[in-house]
């Protein structure tokens, strides 16, 4: 599943006001600009999503009715790389604009960017946010150009009824690749066609699970080497990933005969109490519940197995180069208001208003916060909670242990080449490891070599 695509679902729901992050408090009201400023923002909805345009609209003249000398030219849609250059040279571009996470790294070194150090210094909770989000926006000189605003990350999505039918514990899913492949057994030893275990392998869904079963043992898909980048699975870790798929597959088979899954796929097995476990995050259970119509109750998130690293991304806002301090102090305060990493005072009202909306309260993420802030989150979600947050206490504790890596460059190009060695490995019981590992190296080192 390309994550860019979920980022922009997920960021939909930010501005639409419906996430636990929200709008500014007088806690840490930032001054008002002494003068008429007017910035354009980007991340409106457009006006075929009739609800969430309206409650945008709403939302800026509430802004600018508590603001007077702030006005918003606000734009429909994100920032897209393949347009953003020329947007730029054509002066098109947002003042505050939405990126990836996987974005700001290029973005700051071509200086595309403006640095928002200084008038972040008005906004103290900034220094609560977790700091491998804060890396992503900050330059190699310790500037910061942007703030996050929303984070995922993969653990284990598993079916708490299997795990108790299947006596294994609900409240301790596994930890280790070794007990997910003990686990699968017992799983897929309950018979009806129940699988233990399931993974993707199609349209770029196997190359991400591949690289986030990578990190998962401490391994790498992609490094770089000065200036250029190499293809880092050919490997013994490499080998292990691959290895411990085939074995569950063809010598366990605890993995199922379907193969050549895809997003959905095993969105709609958990739901239909037919899988055990696969490799996910807390978005998936929303579609699960509303679209498969599946029960929080029956389901749990752990930490990922391996814990080395896991798999992340996510979603904030960067200022354009140029930038008048006026302007970034007012695009801070917007954010502010909207929701993002700069007041957590907010969490607890916007908490409120997303159970009344019948939206769920107590999902583990997003949530970007550490200390006294992390705090407020964890309080404003028990509070409000409308689905049993604690079955996703597993991955809550280990959310500050797992080192949060993102996507390759190109990730994308990288994955359909890995595509085909999960699909080889799931659907042929002879499968080279080694020759799939080095073909595809070869293949990835040609997409790396185009990076600038």
């Amino acid at each position: 599943m390309n994550r860019r695509l979920l980022g922009k679902s997920l960021a939909l729901a930010l501005v639409a006001g419906t996430t636990m992050l929200g709008a500014a408090c007088a806690s840490e009201e930032p001054e008002t600009p002494s003068g008429p400023v007017t910035i354009t923002v980007n991340g409106m909805p457009p006006a075929t999503d009739a609800v969430n345009h309206q409650n945008f609209k709403d939302d800026v003249k509430a802004f600018e009715a508590k603001y007077p000398n702030i006005k918003i030219d606000a734009k429909e849609g994100f920032m897209d790389p393949q347009t953003f250059a020329t947007k730029l040279a054509g002066g098109q571009l947002e003042d505050v604009f939405y990126v990836y996470l996987t974005d700001p790294a290029a973005l700051i070194a071509k200086r595309q960017v403006q640095d928002i150090s200084a008038q972040l210094a008005d906004f103290p909770s900034i220094k609560d946010v977790k700091p491998d989000l804060m890396k992503v926006f900050t330059g190699s000189d310790g500037k910061i150009f942007g703030v996050p605003v929303a984070n995922y990350s993969l653990g284990l999505v598993y079916n708490r009824t299997l795990f108790t039918k299947a006596g294994l514990d609900p409240a301790s899913p596994p930890k280790t690749w070794e007990e997910v492949r003990e686990a699968a057994k017992k799983i897929a030893a309950l018979g009806n066609g129940t699988v233990g275990y399931g993974d993707y392998s199609k349209n770029n869904t196997g190359g991400w699970h591949f690289t986030a079963e990578m990190y998962s043992v401490g391994g790498d898909v992609a490094v770089k080497e000065g200036d250029t980048w190499r293809a880092a699975f050919n490997n013994d870790k490499g080998k292990q990933v691959l290895q411990q798929l085939k074995d569950m597959r063809w010598t366990d088979n605890t993995m199922g005969q379907r193969q050549l899954l895809e997003w959905a796929d095993l969105l709609q097995m958990m739901a239909s109490g037919k899988l055990g476990m696969y490799i996910g995050s807390a978005d998936n259970f929303p579609v699960i519940v509303n679209q498969y119509k599946a029960k929080y109750e029956d389901f749990g998130l752990g930490g990922i197995p391996g814990g080395q690293g896991t798999l992340g991304g996510g979603d904030g806002y960067m200022f354009k180069a140029g930038l008048s301090p006026e302007k970034i102090k007012a695009g801070l305060t917007w954010l502010s208001f909207k929701g993002g990493a700069l007041d957590p005072d907010r969490i607890a009202a916007d908490n409120e208003k997303a159970a009344a909306k019948g939206q769920p309260v107590g999902l583990p993420q997003p949530n970007i916060w550490t200390g006294a802030s992390l705090a407020k989150w964890e309080e404003a979600t028990k509070k409000h909670a409308n689905i049993p947050s604690e079955n996703f206490g597993p991955f809550l504790a280990t959310a500050t242990t797992i080192p949060l890596k993102l996507e390759p460059p190109l990730a994308q190009q990288i994955y359909a080449v890995l595509d085909t060695a999960m699909q080889k490995v799931l659907t042929d019981q002879n499968a080279d490891i080694a020759k799939l590992l080095a073909d595809a190296e070869k293949q990835v080192n040609q997409i790396l070599s185009t990076v600038k």
